[in-house]
């Protein structure tokens, strides 16, 4: 296979036409060309005037001239078998607690390879789920165990689907190829900056999940996890309370992978109780900030372009005298969503459909914060800081589970929002105007107020009066870290932290990295 760069299209071209083009740059006849593979694609909007895409193509040449500046790559470069030596001898059940990216990566990988698991979920399966997340959208009825946060798919399924990180890692290939067999739309291979949508992760994650259970593994949803026992230092069950039903179940094993996400919070202190290691971290809290999608997209990519271009897009980070802003989960043509996974509490987060079609664009508007913020000894401190923060919220919205907002230009003045102008907020099941600032810790305030201007010189109309601001974003990552050892084991031998709430991810692709790294621990562990 020969690997053709830097080939710049300027019109809206079929994949085959883009490999003539491919073709024409490199003095290739099309006819010697057998087979061929988009491998990358990605908009360069540096300049208005040439915006264009940039595709890297891959192509069976059966022809016998050498081709001049191609590189070579291997034909099965698309394989992502991994190569895991087994020694894992144990006849007990490895368990997962939690469904998310990091749960559900860690059982294909182990049934890949003959080992069979057991995944406890206290959420629903995602079909479900979804039904009692609409169901809290427009009635403000919530589901303590089946929601935003908690459920098959984790916290990412009602978000945008993102696959993008800054981690380079060899099992990202891997990752969105499973995606993509599970019925992920295959163009996530190639695209610069590759999502699902939540409409397509819900079918995706289905697929996965009756793949896992046709290779031995089994799926107990509105299972909880409320104990766990421990002998001369070693797991030896996993203690649950089944939701449904109120019984009781004792799942003897020595392996459990504790990947909870970043909101199980009673999970959180009974690991702690326990005596597992855990420390504060630093995350970060703030709002989400929503615009006009066609705003955004004329900053972004001008008015000149014939392209068809997709939502524009943006990421943007200030490092301000004492604190960072930055923005985090760039929703294109999405909506904010209410992600509140327990009762007097608000919580945003940012979600999109595969086809990004939307009126508004959105994401969150985030300041750092520090154990040093917070008060008291306790490694819990940074979950007592965020659920203060939602609690706070939750009030001001009128505690019905509406959100308070502010236009920025009333934020900029410090008063009450009292009329919206032209950007019309989309967080269901509604909104209250307000104040951000009487519920806003001073230190964010300010480093929201110098991220914004910052922001407006880079992106023409970021900080516009009208742009509306949704209080509060508090679970971009999780405020503590579960401590654990070179074989990613935790003080408790057999016990495993795991993705994003155990603090070792930060999104989708990350969390599944972490997954499927504890399933290869778990497997070549002599045992």
């Amino acid at each position: 296979m020969l690997r053709l760069e830097n080939i710049k299209i300027y019109q809206n071209l079929s994949e085959v036409e883009v490999i003539k083009e491919a073709c024409k740059k490199y003095k290739i006849e099309f006819s010697n060309v057998k087979n061929f593979n988009i491998y990358k694609k990605s908009i360069d909007a540096r300049d208005k005037d040439n915006i264009h895409y940039n595709y890297t193509v891959d192509i069976d040449y059966i022809g016998k001239h050498k081709i001049k500046n191609a590189k070579i790559v291997s034909s099965d470069s698309e394989n992502v078998k991994l190569n895991i030596n087994v020694k894992r001898k144990s006849i007990l059940n490895p368990i997962i607690v939690g469904a998310g990216p990091a749960g559900l990566f860690c059982a294909l990988v182990l049934v890949q390879n003959g080992i069979k698991p057991i995944i406890i979920e206290q959420g629903k399966k995602v079909e479900d789920r979804k039904k009692d997340v609409d169901i809290f959208l427009e009635t403000g009825k919530l589901n303590k165990n089946s929601n935003v946060q908690f459920g098959e798919g984790g916290a990412g399924t009602f978000s945008d689907g993102k696959l993008t990180t800054g981690v380079n890692n060899s099992l990202s290939r891997k990752i969105l190829k499973e995606f993509v067999n599970f019925g992920a739309p295959s163009q996530i291979m190639y695209i610069n900056k590759p999502h699902i949508g939540t409409d397509n992760l819900i079918k995706v994650i289905s697929n996965m999940r009756k793949y896992i259970i046709d290779n031995g593994g089994k799926f107990f949803f509105e299972e909880k996890v409320v104990d766990f026992t421990v002998n001369n230092n070693c797991l030896t069950s996993i203690i649950t309370k089944n939701l449904s039903n109120n019984s009781y179940n004792n799942f003897k094993t020595d392996t459990a992978v504790f990947a909870i996400g970043h909101s199980a919070r009673d999970t959180f202190e009974k690991i702690y109780q326990k005596g597992l290691q855990i420390e504060k971290k630093n995350f970060s809290v703030g709002v989400r900030i929503e615009h006009k999608q066609e705003m955004i997209n004329n900053s972004q990519y001008g008015i000149k372009s014939k392209l068809e271009l997709p939502p524009a897009e943006y990421k943007l980070a200030y490092h301000g005298k004492n604190r960072s802003c930055y923005t985090f989960c760039m929703c294109p043509g999405g909506v904010v969503i209410a992600s509140s996974s327990d009762e007097g509490e608000i919580v945003t987060n940012g979600m999109s459909k595969f086809a990004r079609d939307c009126e508004n664009s959105n994401s969150a508007l985030l300041v750092s914060v520090t154990p040093e913020d917070f008060k008291g000894e306790s490694p819990l401190e940074g979950i007592y800081f965020q659920k203060e923060l939602e609690q706070k919220a939750f009030k001001l919205g009128g505690e019905n589970f509406y959100a308070p907002i502010q236009r920025v230009e009333d934020f900029f003045e410090n008063r009450k929002t009292i009329d919206l102008g032209k950007v019309k907020p989309s967080y269901k099941p509604g909104v209250t105007l307000s104040n951000l600032q009487e519920i806003l810790p001073d230190y964010v305030t300010e480093t929201l107020k110098e991220g914004l201007l910052d922001f407006d010189k880079k992106i023409k109309g970021f900080a516009d009066k009208d742009a509306i601001l949704t209080g509060v974003e508090t679970r971009s990552s999780s405020p503590v870290r579960i401590l654990r050892d070179e074989n990613f084991e935790a003080n408790v031998k057999g016990f495993y932290p795991c993705g994003e709430g155990a603090g070792y991810a930060g999104g989708i692709m990350t969390s599944a990295i972490d997954g499927i790294k504890c399933a290869i621990k778990i497997l070549e562990k002599d045992k």
